[in-house]
């Protein structure tokens, strides 16, 4: 473009900048260089390691080395580290160093991975961070003060909330919908302070800066057809034609060109200032694996940048290579006042009117639920190998390497926390490197778990072989009243527990193993502590030989119903009922009818079934649903013809088993519910139990082009507004909104934990034990999304595989809670916890051996915290660093190697349960006696308050604060004062 096209921009930059001397340019463009490198998308780690990351690493290094004025920002540690522990030569460490101590070479966000926002549960967040920074601070004494959330599909108010209290000073975001992306753009309103938390208001707010249209990437260039200002062409992966790498590869910049590059970045350049409000701009320099040949980079930018340069009063501008903390500094020091925003979050993202990205919230559901599982066994793995490691001796466990197997877990559950890993937005071999590193990951703690039972609970050797020992850990901080369930290949059984008394039991035949049953255990298990049970065939009958055995279930079996003749609903009910609910069910249609709350005394009409939405699978017909999008061809449809119902009754629990079937004379039902409600004491921690309907799904397979729902439609009046949560942390309302195109879709919302619908009496919870899409489309409904299968004819798709042809069977689980809304907000957080972190069952094997008698006196003492504070994490770092900062840095200079892990130092993170206004008892400030959750680990030298990732003294950090618009009240946070072993360690907890 001529230089005359710009006029416009720089007559719309006289007016938002006042003239001064014509000495210095007015706008000043901050060129950032960097390589978007994804943990596991369309390519494996190890390939990507292979192919282009470690060249990435090498070549950056050597590049920043050569020239000072070069930058460089990196984000992604998993990569990092792999690069730096096993490819960097000592040479290039020494280089690193040198960059990153003169500012050169910056990290931010700083985690294992960029994590998704949508469908990742916040104390997986807070894991992969506290893992990056953590080697960071070890590595190199630095703390990362910027994120860099550029390319998560949807943002959440979560994420800025956890910045802050990790020391933040600035946030980076990309990814909104396309339309408030526009108007904020319009109106300058890219830039603002995020108040993420409802409850923590000013005193966790975090600058805020939105990517404009053109995201992490340049304009595109008119030399290609691809990025612009990529001259390292396209990394070859194995299967790729050498060809390719020329495919996205520029020609070099020359005299003859120069000014085709020049005019590109400047108009860019000027676009971008009309859309913020100060006289900087971010220009991201990199996309998708870029910089694996950084002289090629660098050495044609630099070119266009001097041109610039040498022209900048011309031009009205200069460019200058930074890096992100670069670019805040120069915002933060103009001393702006900035909007304000609340809590409200940016999901769901569309990209455009026909592409609403809500379809990851369910795609690959195996691996969903793999993923949240191997978080909650490394929770409960954290708190037993603390509990357990500082005491002696330790028979059977080398505690470093038992600190080892917790490492490996902590790695691939931030590993998969990534944008395109738990999202399900990857190809199918890199799902089965997720897999198979979280199921290796869960084996080694299991096996940690196991040794730890060894020594806590030795076995002697006794006459009678046969059955197993169960020992039932319960990793949260009170006292816990549940069912667990075994599966057992005999019908005859004792149990009996640690004193060697029966145990509440009951056994039923197994809903989908015909050869095998399922063993149901009433158990009672104070916090952070064990109980011991043996399980053991009947050598005989009860009557001959008094020995205890578990109630047999009995079963009802219903016929089959056709859904198309169901025409007459509610004339034959059948009650399942427990001390809280009663369940009815329609003999007519074999569907759920209605259930009873006994508390209110209320009735709510309920019932429940599998829906499908068809999509479609030619392009040429219009937009197609993917791994990433949901694109319904129309409304749901019944997913089924017949339905067929019994009810397995006993008195620990009564489960109903319906089973759906696609065509009525199919032989094995594509869709199943098993709904069961339990009976057990109302005291401690009975009423959790009382208070739900368990419910576990079987789906598929699906057919293709099928994405299958579970609707549940009551007659509750909900104005059709649902509330989901922001990543188990924090509710959403989420009102019904039409649009012109894709309504349905555009009204799902990411439930990572919970979401309830309600009228003026009545609330109905789902709590849930992963991510899901869920949605209202009609007053009184709310319908979660459980699994989908796709094929379609996209080129982009079919060439890399992101088709979703998912054919495995899923079996989800949903708690439901129903009653007033006082009764469910005190209830909803302790049983979402409780559903993500039940008690884990260790079996082994009995070969002649026996229990020792009372050996549960030979526990510490257990753990209880008050009912509105949840212990978020009890682990052992192995932290390799002083928590003095002066001293750390001193022994990162003197080049000290071989520091052990610290076992003594312990990280202990309390969370308050309760929103400010939730709850007029649960939501109260609350002081917690650090003894009673330390006792039995030694004595307390000290305590230390530390930032979220461990990394800062909170007495030192010192976060930017923000000019804010009117109206604004900035709150002092606690300080947690360094204890004496003859205090009494006392925290005061706010809500959160």
């Amino acid at each position: 473009m001529e230089p005359r096209g710009w006029l416009p921009l720089l007559l719309q930059l006289g007016l938002m900048w006042p003239l001064g001397a014509l000495s210095e340019p007015r706008l000043r463009v901050f060129v950032v260089p960097h390589s978007h490198m994804d943990v596991g998308w369309l390519h494996t780690v190890q390939e990507s390691m292979q192919v282009y990351v470690t060249n990435v690493y090498n070549s950056v290094v050597e590049e920043l080395t050569l020239e000072k004025k070069r930058r460089f920002i990196a984000v992604e540690q998993e990569y990092f580290r792999l690069w730096w522990d096993g490819v960097a030569s000592d040479g290039q460490k020494s280089q690193v160093r040198q960059l990153v101590a003169e500012g050169r070479l910056e990290f931010v966000l700083g985690g294992q991975v960029m994590h998704d926002e949508a469908v990742t549960h916040f104390d997986d967040q807070i894991l992969q961070l506290t893992e990056g920074h953590g080697f960071l601070y070890e590595t190199f004494g630095v703390r990362p003060q910027f994120s860099w959330q550029v390319d998560p599909f949807g943002a959440s108010s979560t994420t800025p909330t956890l910045f802050a209290l990790a020391g933040f000073n600035a946030h980076v975001i990309s990814r909104i919908d396309y339309n408030l992306k526009k108007a904020m753009q319009d109106n300058r309103e890219l830039q603002f302070v995020w108040r993420g938390s409802r409850s923590l208001s000013a005193q966790q707010e975090i600058f805020t800066h939105v990517l404009d249209q053109f995201s992490y990437w340049p304009p595109n260039a008119p030399l290609s057809l691809s990025e612009g200002f990529n001259w390292d062409g396209e990394a070859i992966f194995p299967g790729t034609s050498p060809d390719d790498m020329y495919l996205q590869m520029q020609i070099p910049v020359t005299k003859d060109n120069i000014q085709i590059f020049t005019s590109l970045l400047v108009k860019n350049a000027l676009a971008r200032a009309t859309w913020f409000r100060t006289p900087h701009v971010l220009w991201p320099w990199g996309c998708d694996r870029q910089f694996f040949n950084a002289s090629l980079q660098f050495t044609n930018m630099d070119i266009v940048m001097e041109y610039i340069n040498s022209h900048s009063l011309e031009f009205n501008l200069s460019v200058e290579y930074a890096t992100l903390g670069d670019y805040f500094r120069a915002v933060h020091s103009d001393q702006v006042s900035w909007q304000v925003r609340d809590h409200r979050d940016f999901l769901p993202y569309s990209s455009d009117m026909y592409h609403a990205w809500t379809g990851f919230y369910a795609s690959r559901s195996g691996l969903k639920g793999l993923a949240r599982r191997a978080s909650s066994l490394l929770y409960a793995g954290e708190s037993m190998f603390t509990r357990y490691v500082l005491l002696a001796p330790h028979r059977f466990l080398d505690p470093a390497w038992g600190l080892q197997q917790l490492q490996q877990l902590r790695w691939v559950v931030s590993e998969v926390q990534h944008h395109d890993a738990i999202t399900g937005t990857h190809v199918p071999n890199v799902g089965d490197m997720f897999v198979e590193h979280l199921s290796t990951g869960m084996q080694g703690v299991h096996n940690l778990m196991s040794y730890i039972i060894q020594d806590r609970f030795p076995a002697h050797s006794g006459p009678e072989p046969g059955g197993h020992f169960a020992v039932v850990y319960n990793p949260l901080a009170w006292t816990v009243t549940t069912i667990i369930t075994l599966t057992v290949d005999f019908p005859k059984v004792s149990v009996t527990d640690e004193s060697g008394l029966p145990v509440p039991a009951q056994v039923q035949p197994s809903k989908e193993m015909p050869s095998a049953y399922d063993l149901h255990v009433l158990t009672m298990i104070p916090g952070l502590s064990y109980r011991h049970y043996s399980i053991r065939p009947s050598r005989s009958s009860q009557e001959k030989t008094g020995e205890p055995e578990p109630f047999v279930a009995k079963t009802m079996q219903f016929g089959g119903r056709l859904r198309r003749l169901a025409r007459q609903v509610g004339g034959s009910l059948v009650p399942v009922n427990n001390d809280c609910y009663i369940v009815f069910l329609d003999l007519d249609t074999n569907l759920m009818h209605s259930v009873w709350e006994r508390q209110s005394n209320r009735k709510v009409y309920m019932t429940q079934q599998f829906m499908e939405y068809h999509t479609n699978s030619d392009v040429w017909k219009g937009p197609v649903s993917d791994n990433y999008v949901f694109t319904p061809s129309g409304v749901a449809e019944p997913a089924w013809e017949a339905v067929r119902m019994e009810i397995v009754e006993g008195p620990l629990v009564t489960e109903i088993r319906q089973y759906f079937y696609r065509k009525v004379n199919d032989s094995e039902p594509t869709f199943a519910i098993y709904s069961r409600l339990a009976r057990g004491p109302q005291g401690s921690g009975g009423e959790l139990l009382c208070h739900r309907i368990e419910q576990e799904y079987r789906v598929g397979p699906l057919e293709l082009n099928r994405e299958a729902i579970l609707r549940t439609s009551t007659k509750l009046n909900t104005g059709q507004v649902l509330h989901s949560d922001n990543n188990g942390y924090q509710m959403q309302r989420r009102p019904y909104r039409d649009y012109k195109n894709n309504t349905i879709a555009r009204n799902y919302y990411p439930m990572v934990q919970s979401a309830f619908i309600q009228s003026r009496r009545s609330r109905l919870v789902l709590l849930s034990e992963q991510a899901h899409g869920v949605s209202s489309q009609g007053n009184g409904q709310v319908e979660v999304m459980l699994h989908r299968r796709l094929v379609n004819n996209d080129p982009g798709n079919l060439v890399v595989d992101l088709t979703l042809n998912d054919p495995s069977v899923v079996h989800p689980v949903l708690w439901l809670l129903l009653g007033s809304r006082a009764l469910t907000s005190g209830l909803r957080q302790r049983s979402r916890l409780a559903l993500q972190h039940r008690p884990v069952v260790m079996l082994r094997e009995i070969n002649g051996e026996i229990a020792p008698r009372g050996s549960g006196s030979r526990q510490q003492e257990a753990v209880t915290l008050p009912p509105s504070i949840h212990l978020q994490i009890l682990s052992i770092p192995g932290w390799k660093y002083s928590s003095n900062h002066t001293e750390h840095l001193r022994t990162l200079q003197k080049g000290e190697a071989g520091v052990q892990a610290d076992l003594r130092r312990v990280l202990l993170r309390l969370q308050h349960l309760y929103e400010v206004d939730q709850d007029p008892v649960l939501s109260r400030p609350v002081t917690v006696n650090l003894r009673s959750v330390l006792g039995g680990l030694g004595s307390v030298v000290s305590v230390e308050e530390r930032s979220l990732t461990g990394t800062w003294d909170v007495n030192e950090m010192r976060r930017w604060t923000w000019s804010r618009g009117p109206g604004s009240l900035v709150l002092i946070r606690p300080r947690v004062p360094s204890l004496t072993p003859s205090q009494t360690p006392a925290l005061p907890l706010r809500p959160v």
